[in-house]
């Protein structure tokens, strides 16, 4: 994988994360790519189990 794509799915998946940890939506995900989506949802997923979990707090 070349490290460009790399990165945009990295960046992605942090976005994500960022939106979870803000308490948006899923349906929120701007991203319309397979790959994209795909990492976008699961940094969401990640922050949700996170917040879930006591590991993230937003005030």
């Amino acid at each position: 994988m070349k490290r460009q794509k790399r990165d945009r799915l990295e960046r992605a998946h942090s976005k994500g994360y960022q939106a979870g940890v803000f308490g948006k939506a899923k349906e929120s995900c701007p991203y319309q790519s397979v790959e994209s989506k795909s990492q976008w949802l699961g940094g969401w997923r990640a922050a949700m189990e996170d917040r879930a979990d006591g590991l993230v707090k937003f005030t």
